[in-house]
């Protein structure tokens, strides 16, 4: 329903993110997850990331805050894997949440490298 998918490549103003649930993916969990479409993506904007090959982390925190402020974003999910560096992504969504002016809730999902979910939680600003 929505290209492209790439967070630094996506626009805050397009019309499938104006007032969406959205999900943050790491770009491994599609693959790990494999229900991930069903029960994870369904009735959510996507926008995919891996910080660890990010090169600009702070136009990713920009893009997210443009998303909660301008888009009007409802909800963030993050979905993340188990590994360390996957754990930037969660921090840029904390970041970009303590830079915007509205305040939304951000759920983080941490999935393991088996496919099992290990931790669902909801996250505040820093």
């Amino acid at each position: 329903r929505q290209w492209p998918l790439q967070l630094h490549l996506i626009s805050p103003r397009a019309p499938y993110y104006q007032k969406a649930d959205m999900l943050l993916a790491a770009d491994c969990t599609a693959f790990t997850l494999g229900d991930f479409h069903k029960d994870y993506l369904k009735g959510k904007a996507l926008a995919i990331a891996c910080p660890k090959l990010a090169q600009d982390k702070e136009a990713y925190v920009e893009k997210l805050v443009a998303l909660i402020d301008d888009a009007l974003i409802n909800t963030l999910t993050v979905i993340i894997m188990q590994v360390p560096c996957c754990g930037g992504l969660v921090g840029i969504a904390q970041e970009a949440l303590a830079q915007a002016k509205r305040k939304i809730p951000i759920k983080t999902i941490v999935v393991s490298l088996q496919g099992d979910i290990l931790s669902e939680e909801w996250i505040t600003a820093k």
